[in-house]
């Protein structure tokens, strides 16, 4: 399962941890999801949607 939000398609940030002496590991940032029911053209489905979209109201939530 992709860690990606079926919203905005917000997904993973890939970069470099540079330490002090100026060595290079990879590091990953990935996209707060959060689980839940919402309406989706009349319907209830569970998506996977980033907490940005659920603050801006993006998404209706199913009660």
């Amino acid at each position: 399962m992709a860690n990606r939000c079926d919203i905005c398609n917000k997904g993973r940030l890939v970069g470099n941890k540079v330490s002090h002496s100026n060595i290079k590991s990879k590091t990953v940032q990935r996209p707060n999801l959060q689980r839940i029911r919402a309406k989706v053209d009349g319907s209830t489905q569970h998506l996977r949607v980033c907490t940005r979209c659920l603050r801006s109201g993006c998404v209706e939530k199913a009660l």
